[in-house]
């Protein structure tokens, strides 16, 4: 048989139990968003491109091929694909050109809400018969280079397309080499997502 001062000491061990197991379950969804959070990585992502973390690029001054004044601003409610590159435009560049015209074409009735631009990042002369097969391409530069430097590269902005939010800021970076249909399935989802029209 058990004595009185037994069950009197029992009784509180009982209750502090029963208070640390009730804070365990209340800290248990907190402390497994902070594990979730800082240590796991899923292994697949929905998207293609890089997310970066938005911030605006600046408003620089710009200049067209044919002399006019041009600010990335004067595009602002669309959303940009921006290659920046030299003049004189490698294969690897030509080939940027040609993936952002596609992305652009393929995305049918939505393409009217994307410019295709090509941050031409010397003094150089674009030669005339690339910029014609790449119709609707706005060919800009800068008197410096501002946003060359703002683009975020671990090399070199030419090394990758950005993508620009209708808001101007930069947001996304497709890699090297990139893969033009998984290019127009991340477009295609930001467009549809996008509350711009």
């Amino acid at each position: 048989m058990r004595s009185a001062s037994s069950d009197a000491s029992a009784r509180p061990r009982r209750s502090t139990l029963t208070l640390w197991l009730i804070l365990a379950v209340c800290a248990a969804p907190a402390i497994g968003s902070y594990i979730a959070y800082y240590f796991w990585r899923p292994a697949g992502h929905v998207n293609y491109g890089e997310l970066i973390e938005p911030r605006p690029v600046p408003d620089a001054a710009l200049e067209s091929t044919d002399g006019r004044h041009f600010r990335l601003s004067d595009l602002k409610g669309e959303w940009l694909l921006l290659a920046a590159d030299r003049a004189a435009c490698d294969e690897r560049c030509r080939l940027k050109l040609t993936y952002i015209r596609q992305v652009r074409l393929a995305a049918g009735k939505e393409k009217e809400r994307i410019e295709c631009v090509w941050l031409v990042t010397d003094r150089g002369a674009p030669d005339r018969a690339l910029l014609a097969e790449h119709p609707g391409l706005a060919v800009v530069r800068e008197q410096g280079s501002v946003i060359a430097k703002f683009l975020p590269a671990a090399v070199s902005p030419a090394e990758h397309i950005y993508v620009i939010d209708p808001h101007g800021n930069v947001m996304m970076r497709f890699p090297r080499d990139a893969d033009p249909r998984r290019m127009l399935k991340d477009i295609s989802r930001l467009l549809r997502h996008s509350t711009w029209k």
